[in-house]
């Protein structure tokens, strides 16, 4: 997230009551989480595990819970509680605007455009031409829509990210203020679920068609011509290259990129970054003819037993 100008160092420090480290006019143009931080930017940290991650990160400001050494040519934000201030920024840059009506005054939709009955349309929301929404979508906040995008019955666009710190008192959330990007030529199914980027944007590439029922997290990358089956469930942060093909209910957790081509068979669960060009399946999912051969060798195992007890 960009903010409508440059701040200071100095001036973010005193909207969330915090120390500094750098020149009090050092520039802070905006804030993001980590995987899509650039100069300029605040990223959040708060456990040492984390600290050399964010420190080295394209992040030029680092609000972290310890003084440590400073980078050179970077600021430090030293607050008590990262995570809290983070929240406090977010809600004072981009502060929740209710609506009042189903279709924002300030949303622009394009020539051509359908929008069926009970359709929520948002706060600042953009949809493209000659596009179709069914009945009973609701599209938040800032959702951006290309053109000849079809979305179908009761489909969620741009919820919150799922994203939270256990406290001894409970979850303490992390408050979503990016959007969701749709781009041209997209069909997405009914009761579908695409989450809006925490600080960025959660993203479908053109042509890109996805099933009922799936779930995409929030800041995940989807490319260009993509196939997504049903019950598909797609956690925050992952980068899908183009022309990716994925069966019904695969699970593909946080942060992994999967690369051009690759097909994902059904039921695959996904836990490390794959390959393009090449067809996976199995939990943990692992290339078709490595898994074909690891069950092959199950299948014979019986028979292998069979004939040690035989000679012992």
């Amino acid at each position: 997230m960009k903010f409508n100008r440059t701040y200071t160092l100095h001036e973010i420090s005193q909207l969330i009551n915090c120390e500094y480290v750098g020149d009090e006019k050092f520039p802070v143009k905006g804030m993001n989480e980590i995987h899509v931080v650039e100069a300029g930017d605040i990223v959040f940290v708060d456990h040492p595990k984390y600290y050399d991650k964010a420190l080295e990160s394209a992040a030029t400001i680092i609000l972290i819970n310890k003084n440590v050494a400073c980078p050179k040519g970077k600021a430090l934000l030293i607050s008590e509680d990262p995570f809290n201030d983070f929240n406090k920024l977010s809600r004072h840059f981009k502060p929740f605007q209710p609506s009042v009506e189903a279709i924002s005054k300030t949303s622009r939709i394009g020539k051509g455009t359908i929008i069926q009955p009970n359709v929520f349309i948002g706060n600042n929301v953009t949809i493209g031409k000659h596009c179709l929404i069914h009945p009973n979508v609701s599209i938040y906040d800032n959702t951006v829509i290309g053109d000849h995008v079809v979305i179908h019955s009761g489909s969620v666009l741009g919820a919150d990210a799922f994203y939270f710190k256990n406290r001894e008192e409970g979850f303490d959330k992390l408050v979503s203020v990016g959007n969701v990007v749709i781009e041209d030529h997209v069909e997405i199914g009914a009761s579908c679920t695409i989450d809006k980027g925490v600080t960025g944007a959660t993203t479908l590439g053109a042509g890109t068609k996805i099933d009922n029922l799936i779930q995409i997290g929030h800041d995940t990358v989807v490319g260009k011509k993509c196939l997504i089956a049903s019950q598909t469930a797609i956690a925050g942060c992952t980068v899908i290259e183009d022309e990716v093909t994925i069966w019904g209910q695969v699970g593909i957790v946080s942060g992994v990129r999967i690369g051009k081509g690759a097909v994902l068979l059904a039921k695959a669960g996904v836990s490390k970054d794959l390959e393009g060009g090449k067809t996976y399946f199995g939990v943990p999912c692992e290339d078709i003819r490595k898994k074909y051969k690891e069950m092959a060798a199950i299948k014979a195992l019986p028979d292998i037993i069979k004939k040690v007890n035989n000679i012992s």
